[in-house]
């Protein structure tokens, strides 16, 4: 099967997807990983454990798509009917698939763990497919062919899924389809409204090359504005991008922070990580989402030392020892109470640079002097400190989320400042 115009579908079953017990990421992750290839995603969809909804879900999807992928459904116990439907639909036997039994058994024996007849079912596959073993778990993934649509059937457990799509499934899908060449740009923007934007570049977006596409990204403060191109050699899509991008950059240049599609922990990550210097953080009105963030990143204490989450004034005073009658006067939520938790966090941990959030996010504690949403946040090293105020809203979560990624980006604003010339 070869084609220049490949697109896909991605169904998940489970109803603990319709329910909202989880969050499909597979889906997602499924799509950026075949766009990489060329492939286009036209749909996604989640259906629930029903037989007739699985059956009803593929013929639908073969109306649109010629490759249908699904993820779920393929696990030991009663409610996973997936295999049997399948095996229904292409109109197949389910039969035991040695090696896949191996497998298990060997799985099953390395964790200490008896083989039961469940674990045993899960060798059984139709007797019309392509068996693609799962390395990382006992559900074998599934490849048919029927009618020029290619269905691949793999199990709902993110790891494996991940594990026989990269190693497996994606190879044998850039052999079997000749597609287009893609390549993707990503600007990332700090502290500008996307509508704003899409004003100030509107000339410069109308006069885009056709093959090129935009799209805006918005995201807790954080603008991404991605420029994808789609043609036949990839290498001459890139140079029409790029071409366009040094169009854009003097006209952004202020707001712009990165040209990587990586979010503002990694920016910061790479920056101490160059520079060999080390951060501390004192939170407050976050709670913790600032250290949560800059430690999702392997490597991550290489530069950050740690921090502390100070809650309560006590705390503040005794740990990060801000001064009590500073606390009195002012109220936590201050100008000299987060300047104090910046330079004394700093002087405690022994770091570089150190970064103090204190803030109301809500939905009380508010006053009209101090409404929700009032966000003091303070950047130091030992030459200066930059203390700001900012009004991020009236929502709790987005004031925790928006106050987590401006602290970073003054952290980032402080340390290129200081070290511009390296």
């Amino acid at each position: 099967m070869s084609t220049r115009n490949t697109t896909a579908e991605i169904i998940t079953i489970g109803d603990e997807i319709l329910i909202g017990q989880i969050i499909d990421t597979n889906s997602a992750w499924i799509a950026q990983q075949l766009n990489l290839i060329g492939i286009n995603v036209l749909q996604i969809t989640s259906i629930s454990d029903n037989k007739n909804h699985i059956i009803n879900a593929l013929n639908e999807a073969s109306l649109r798509v010629n490759l249908i992928l699904v993820t779920g459904g393929l696990g030991p116990t009663k409610d996973d009917i997936t295999k049997q439907t399948i095996a229904e639909f292409f109109n197949a036997k389910l039969v035991r698939n040695q090696e896949v039994f191996e497998h298990i058994s060997k799985l099953m024996g390395d964790r200490n763990i008896s083989m039961n007849p469940l674990n045993v079912q899960q060798a059984d596959v139709p007797d019309n497919c392509i068996v693609i073993p799962n390395n990382y778990g006992t559900a074998p993934a599934m490849w048919f062919e029927k009618t020029q649509i290619i269905y691949i059937f793999m199990p709902g457990v993110p790891f494996e899924m991940k594990g026989i799509l990269s190693e497996q499934l994606l190879p044998k899908l850039k052999n079997q389809f000749e597609n287009l060449a893609i390549y993707h740009k990503t600007l990332l923007l700090f502290g500008i409204a996307e509508s704003e934007l899409a004003i100030r570049i509107s000339s410069w977006e109308d006069q885009l090359p056709a093959i090129i596409k935009l799209a805006y990204l918005p995201s807790y403060g954080l603008l991404r504005l991605r420029l994808s191109a789609k043609g036949d050699q990839q290498d001459i899509l890139q140079q029409k991008v790029e071409l366009e991008v040094e169009k854009i950059r003097p006209v952004i240049k202020s707001y712009l922070i990165g040209e990587k599609d990586e979010p503002l922990e990694v920016i910061i990550y790479n920056l101490c990580k160059n520079l060999n210097i080390t951060i501390s953080i004192a939170e407050s009105c976050t709670g913790g989402k600032i250290a949560n963030l800059l430690t999702s990143i392997p490597g991550s204490s290489v530069y950050f030392k740690g921090g502390v989450v100070a809650y309560a004034n006590e705390i503040k005073e005794h740990v990060l020892k801000v001064d009590h009658s500073v606390l009195e006067q002012h109220g936590a939520v201050s100008y000299d109470v987060v300047k104090e938790m910046a330079q004394n966090i700093r002087t405690i941990f022994r770091t570089d640079y150190s970064l103090a959030v204190s803030g109301i996010a809500g939905p009380d504690g508010g006053t009209d002097e101090k409404p929700v949403g009032t966000t003091w946040i303070a950047a130091a090293s030992a030459n200066q400190i930059v203390v700001k105020k900012f009004s991020l809203g009236k929502h709790r979560e987005q004031n925790i989320q928006r106050a987590a990624m401006v602290s970073l980006n003054e952290l980032r604003k402080l340390i290129l400042s200081e070290n511009s010339n390296q």
